[in-house]
């Protein structure tokens, strides 16, 4: 049976975009008879607001999608995140970084404009531990690659050979989040046993990391379905910026979601379009 879902952060309100990656992975689901899962991922608490999660049941339920089952959340399951973190710690694969953002920016200069720096490795080798100081934990990666060894997925049904070391040694806690996105999803989505990921092409890179610690966990492999973002006229990524409302002012101003959504299943958005 097939399992989707959908894992909004309630940091702010849906979008259009948001909107289109619900219905490919509620239509996925239905088409099968299989479940459409709902997740809230709001395992920041410093951003998450209880306000939005309220807005994103409702403006789910306006879409006309319906979810399976109760909804889960992230800030409940901080003890399987824990878990994850301690299994990966015994197989010596973190270290504690204790490099601000500014100090990682200013070590990476050469970084693409616009690009997310890769961290320089700076703390990988320290030889004296500080417990007591601000800290996160990362991944070593090229550790974490070799022991795991070459790694695929499916996408759209093609394989896709894993390249993590691309992505440096990625954060898997902080003292302020207990668990990256990276870890959280990855765990999530095996406990909830989803069979197949409908998400966004914009989140096709963090796939490698998955894929990664999918293989240190021991945990299976979903079918990932990266579908194609939602543009505006300048043929960038629907945003704000572009005059894209969120779903919630539509709803306000009453708008007709379920023509909204018939709209973004044929590829008619009322800003921009659909890539091919």
């Amino acid at each position: 049976m097939i399992v989707t879902r959908f894992a909004p952060s309630p940091t702010g309100r849906l979008h259009l975009g948001h909107a289109y990656s619900a219905i490919l992975a509620h239509d996925a689901a239905r088409r099968d008879d299989g479940r459409f899962l709902l997740r809230i991922e709001d395992i920041d608490g410093t951003r998450s607001r209880p306000e939005h999660i309220e807005t994103i049941l409702a403006d789910l339920a306006w879409l006309g999608l319906e979810w399976d089952g109760a909804v889960v959340r992230q800030s409940d399951r901080l003890p399987a995140y824990a878990d994850a973190l301690e299994r990966l710690r015994a197989l010596g694969l973190l270290y504690r970084c204790y490099c601000t953002r500014a100090e990682i920016a200013a070590a990476s200069l050469s970084a693409p404009h616009g690009a997310e720096p890769l961290y320089p490795g700076t703390c990988r080798t320290l030889a004296m531990a500080h417990p007591d100081r601000p800290h996160c934990w990362r991944l070593d990666m090229a550790r974490a690659a070799a022991l795991a060894g070459p790694l695929h997925w499916t996408d759209h049904g093609q394989r896709i050979t894993a390249d993590p070391l691309a992505a440096g040694d990625v954060v898997l806690a902080r003292k302020d989040a207990p668990a990256s996105y990276h870890l959280a999803v990855t765990v999530d989505d095996a406990w909830q046993g989803v069979t197949d990921i409908v998400r966004g092409q914009d989140l096709f890179a963090a796939t490698h990391v998955h894929r990664l610690l999918q293989a240190l966990l021991d945990l299976p492999t979903p079918r990932y379905h990266h579908h194609a973002l939602l543009t505006g006229p300048d043929g960038s990524r629907l945003a704000k910026r572009h005059g894209a409302p969120a779903l919630a002012d539509m709803r306000e101003e009453g708008a007709d979601g379920l023509a909204l959504a018939m709209n973004l299943r044929a590829g008619r958005v009322p800003i921009g379009a659909a890539d091919p």
